[in-house]
Parts: C-alpha cells; sequence; structure tokens
C-alpha cells in the first residue's frame, strides 16, 4: 500500500506550482521580500481596497460579529443577502438571484442540480475548470466544442438530441481575455429548445457601457432560457458569487443547490461590502479610468504579440515555459508582479505572461511596465 510520500508521481521542476506568501496594499503586493506592482490581481477596479467597502465590512462585524455560524436554510440567511439580492437582480435585469459562497461552488452546484443522466450538455473546450467540474459530476452526457466554434456547436446540436440540453460557456475567457458570442449562443437555444449557462466572472462590473456585463452588452438580459454566474471576488472586490435567472429557477435552486444547503452562509460583512461595491460600479467613474488605462496599455504595447483582448485580461503569449517563467522572473527584478501562466492551465506550447489591469494602475506604471516588456518580450 502506497504511503502519502509517495502518493503523487514526482513534478517536474519546471512544473511546480508553490504557495508563496504575499501581502497586498493598494495596487502593491509584497512577496519574497519585495514590493512589486501587482499587474495579476482580477480587481479590476481596484475596489478591494476601497475605504468605503472596508468601512461597510467593518461597520457589520463590529455590530453582529464575523462568522454566520450555519448555513442559509438553518440561521445563516442574513437580511443583507437578501438586500444584494433584490439590487443585483435589478441592476442587472433578471427577476430573482441567489447569492453563494464562491464562484467555484456556484457553477459546481448550479450544474448538478440542473442535469442528470438525461442531460446533455455542450461545453467550450476553453471553460472555466468549476464548469468542467460540475459537468463532470452532474452524470450529464458532455460534447466539447472547439474554442467558440459556433458552426461546430450547431452541428452537435443537431445529431445529438436529448430530453433536455444545456450549452455551457464562460463569457469572457481567463487566460484568453476573449468573449463569447452570447446573441448567437442565445439563438442556438431558441432554435433548439436549450438553456444558455453563462458565468461571466470577468464581464461583470467591467464590461459595457453601464458595467453590466456582456449578456446586458447583447440585450439578453432576463431571457427565460439564460442562467447566468457571477462573481463578487473581481471587479467587486469583496467574496461570494451570484446566480441570476427567471424566479422559478432559482427558487428551484434554493431547494437544489448543494453548495449552498450544505456550506455556511457568508458573513454579512461580505454583503455588505458588495453592496456597497455595486453603488459605486453604478456611478461609472472607476470603469471608465480603467477603460482609460486599457487604452494606454494596449497603445504602449502595439507592437508586441498581446492576444486580442478587448477586457483588463491583456495576455502575452509566449510558448515555452522556460522562456514564459525567464521573463516572469525579470519583470520581477524590474519591480512588477506578473506571473507566468502554464499547462495544464492553458494548452501546451501556449505559456504567457497573463496581465491584468485595473483602475487602480497609475499612468506610470503602466508606462513603465510597457517598457519593460518591449525589452524583456
Amino acid at each position: 500500500m502506497s504511503n502519502s510520500r509517495n502518493w503523487f508521481k514526482s513534478v517536474p521542476a519546471e512544473r511546480e506550482r508553490r504557495l508563496t506568501a504575499s501581502q497586498r496594499s493598494d495596487i502593491l503586493i509584497h512577496r519574497d521580500g519585495r514590493q512589486l506592482v501587482n499587474f495579476a490581481s482580477n480587481d479590476y477596479l481596484g475596489l478591494s481596497t476601497h475605504p468605503d467597502i472596508c468601512r461597510a465590512a467593518i461597520n457589520e462585524i463590529e455590530k453582529h460579529g464575523l462568522g454566520s455560524g450555519a448555513s442559509r436554510l438553518i440561521s445563516g440567511d442574513d437580511p443583507l443577502l437578501h438586500s444584494l439580492e433584490d439590487e443585483l437582480a435589478s441592476w442587472k435585469g433578471f427577476e430573482a438571484c441567489l447569492v453563494v459562497g464562491s464562484g467555484m461552488l456556484a457553477n459546481i452546484g448550479l450544474i448538478q442540480a440542473l442535469a442528470n443522466r438525461h442531460t446533455h450538455l455542450f461545453c467550450d473546450k476553453l471553460n472555466h475548470a468549476s464548469l468542467v467540474d460540475g459537468a463532470r459530476l452532474s452524470g450529464a452526457k458532455v460534447s466539447r466544442f472547439e474554442h467558440l466554434d459556433y458552426n461546430q456547436l450547431a452541428s452537435l446540436l443537431d445529431k445529438k438530441p436529448a430530453e433536455q440540453r444545456i450549452l455551457v460557456s464562460d463569457g469572457i475567457f481567463s487566460m484568453d481575455g476573449d468573449a463569447a458570442d452570447l446573441s448567437t449562443l442565445i439563438g442556438l437555444c431558441e432554435q433548439h429548445k436549450a438553456l444558455l449557462l453563462i458565468d461571466d466572472a470577468h464581464g461583470a462590473g467591467v464590461v459595457g457601457e453601464s458595467g453590466k456585463g456582456l449578456t446586458d452588452m447583447a440585450g439578453i438580459t432576463g431571457h427565460e432560457r439564460l442562467i447566468e454566474v457571477g462573481t463578487l471576488g473581481k471587479a467587486f472586490g469583496c467574496y461570494g458569487a451570484f446566480i441570476l435567472g427567471t424566479s422559478e429557477m432559482i427558487e428551484g435552486l434554493r431547494q437544489r443547490l448543494r453548495t449552498l444547503t450544505y456550506s455556511t452562509a457568508l458573513p454579512a460583512a461580505l454583503p455588505a461590502a458588495a453592496l456597497a461595491a455595486l453603488h459605486l460600479i453604478q456611478q461609472g467613474d472607476l470603469r471608465k479610468r480603467l477603460q482609460k488605462n486599457m487604452a494606454m496599455f494596449k497603445q504602449k504595447t502595439s507592437e508586441l504579440s498581446l492576444m486580442v483582448s478587448e477586457t483588463p485580461i491583456q495576455p502575452l503569449l509566449i510558448g515555452s515555459d522556460a522562456n514564459a517563467l525567464s521573463i516572469a522572473s525579470a519583470l520581477a527584478d524590474a519591480g512588477f508582479f506578473v506571473p507566468a501562466i502554464r499547462p495544464p492551465t492553458v494548452p501546451e506550447g501556449t505559456s504567457r505572461l497573463r496581465i491584468t489591469l485595473s483602475a487602480a494602475h497609475a499612468e506610470s506604471q503602466i508606462c513603465h511596465l510597457a517598457e519593460a516588456l518591449r525589452r524583456l518580450a
């Protein structure tokens, strides 16, 4: 019988991943005794350190303490969770909303609640791991189509009838920065009487004229065949996730979403902070600053092989693991935290630097990073 020392096969040194303790302060990150400008965070609007957000959380802790103490179906269902759900649903243009612990919990639980052995799932090959794992755990049949290849998807739908069919896709793909064509996807759902599950974790609060995300840009918010997942841990600068859909869908999930039923509820400090974040997002000033920073970065790096993206995610394709690690190390020496993203997170031969921009970045920081990238890459 193997013991824990040799349970896993040895990992090649060039593939090792290590947890490195870090502390953040505003847009800086402190790692290995160095203070670096952080170009790796998903805190797109810089809200995680905003004084209004922090004060909202602190006030709630001072009044009621920290932990919720139980699941939402027992005694952890704070009124602030309902207030947040109501405001998110109204802002996003859906009938109802359900707040859960994290994006991972939302997607894993959601697909298991929706699908069974009579269901056929049609999934983009570059979907987030939470969607992949949810599909595996659901027991449903799964067909994967090439990334954003909707002709192949249409062909699969024609060939694979089922009692229930669900199209599953990220909205904005976190390692590439490109986006799904939601108008085409909802059209296929209408044609084939399927549901559409979109995880717009990286779009909510960021993309579109009002920051409402890809579904708003496509004009499909509140569609009866649409279920949307969003996160509070990125543009909102907080923690948690939410599911949007029809009233009937959300009520069904309250009864069947195992990752809600059997998880301790979010502490009330988090929905309090998320409500404050939503109000700041609705003002629009931070989003405009982010758009300005994105435009400046793209102009300063126009000669580099950046992957096509109209989002704060601006990946620089390198290719080999070794080269990506080398450039990331050199950038750290220059004062920037830009990690190398390698397989299995991305396909073999497509290692990259995943650069993410924030409204909190100063113009000088963006210019200096662009200069370093031009010199190194």
